[in-house]
C-alpha cells in the first residue's frame, strides 16, 4: 500500500471518528415533545393555537408541559371546546401561560419562592422550597434539555385568571 493511500485512509477514518464523537443536534421543544410521546394533548393544541412556529422559533423557552394524564383531568368536553377555532384567543393565552421567557433549569430556583411572569402575560406562582410547584402543579421531572430551551413536565394544567 502507498504512503498517500495509507494517509487518505488514517484521515478518513480519522474524520469519521471525529463526527462519529459530536453530540447529537437537540431537537427544540416542539420536536422534544412530539417525541416524548406523552404530550400528544399538549402537541395537538400548539398546532391548533398556531403557536408551533413560535415554540421552534429561537427561544431560550421555559415550558411547563402537562402531560396527557394532565390534560385528562380536566372536566369532560374542556380540551375538545378549547380546540374549536372560536376558541383559539383562549387556547393561545392557556397554552402561553405554560411558557416562561428564558431557560429557567431547576438549579436557578432550587429552594425559593417566586413569581415568574408567563409570555402569556400573568404571573405563575413558583415554590421550590420541597420539589418544585408551579401554580399548583408539581413537576414531575425537570430540565428535559431543547435546544431553544428546557421543559419541565407537570401533572395539571395551570390555568391563568380570566
Amino acid at each position: 500500500m502507498t504512503a498517500l493511500k495509507k494517509t487518505v485512509i488514517a484521515t478518513v477514518a480519522a474524520a469519521a471518528f471525529a463526527l462519529a464523537s459530536l453530540p447529537a443536534k437537540a431537537a427544540d421543544i416542539v420536536d422534544t415533545a412530539v417525541s416524548a410521546g406523552s404530550f400528544k394533548t399538549l402537541v395537538t393544541a400548539v398546532q391548533a393555537a398556531g403557536l408551533v412556529d413560535t415554540l421552534k422559533g429561537e427561544g431560550p423557552f421555559t415550558v411547563f408541559a402537562p402531560t396527557d394524564e394532565a390534560f385528562a383531568k380536566l372536566p369532560a368536553g374542556t380540551v375538545e371546546d378549547l380546540l374549536k377555532p372560536e376558541n383559539k384567543e383562549k387556547l393561545v393565552a392557556i397554552l402561553t401561560y405554560h411558557v416562561v421567557p428564558g431557560k429557567v433549569m431547576a438549579a436557578d430556583i432550587a429552594g425559593k419562592e417566586m413569581e415568574v411572569a408567563s409570555v402569556q402575560g400573568d404571573t405563575i406562582d413558583v415554590n421550590a422550597t420541597s420539589g418544585v410547584m408551579v401554580d399548583g402543579a408539581t413537576v414531575t421531572q425537570a430540565d428535559i434539555e431543547a435546544d431553544n430551551g428546557v421543559i419541565h413536565v407537570i401533572d395539571t394544567v395551570i390555568m391563568p385568571a380570566m
